[in-house]
């Protein structure tokens, strides 16, 4: 696992000061349990991305770690859909030069959008 940038952490360090809560970003689906952890949902060019917008807030049981290791309900495909989602259209097409990212997040736009 890559380190996550500084300038990221501070801004989730203060986020956490400010006492803004953190939800699992799968809270509609129930069964949440455990603690908020960071699921880095991007892998581009064999590293994790480290945006913001590829690093979600899940749940120890959405994301299968912990008290929840090979018994949670971790759905990477659904994971990338969501950071999908959040990412910026420009930054989707800078990286889709590699791997075409914009037509992923409209084949689990099918799946996932309701």
């Amino acid at each position: 696992m890559n380190k996550v940038p500084q300038k990221l952490r501070n801004k989730w360090r203060e986020e956490d000061w400010r006492g803004e809560t953190r939800e699992c970003m799968r809270a509609d689906e129930g069964n949440c349990a455990g603690r908020i952890t960071k699921e880095h949902a991007i892998i581009y060019a064999g590293k994790q991305l480290q945006e913001e917008w590829a690093i979600l807030d899940i749940c120890e049981y959405h994301h299968g770690v912990n008290n929840y290791q090979d018994r949670g309900n971790l759905n990477k495909e659904k994971h990338i859909w969501l950071a999908l989602c959040r990412a910026p259209e420009d930054r989707l097409k800078a990286l889709s030069k590699a791997t075409n990212l914009l037509a992923l997040r409209d084949r689990l736009n099918l799946i996932y959008e309701k």
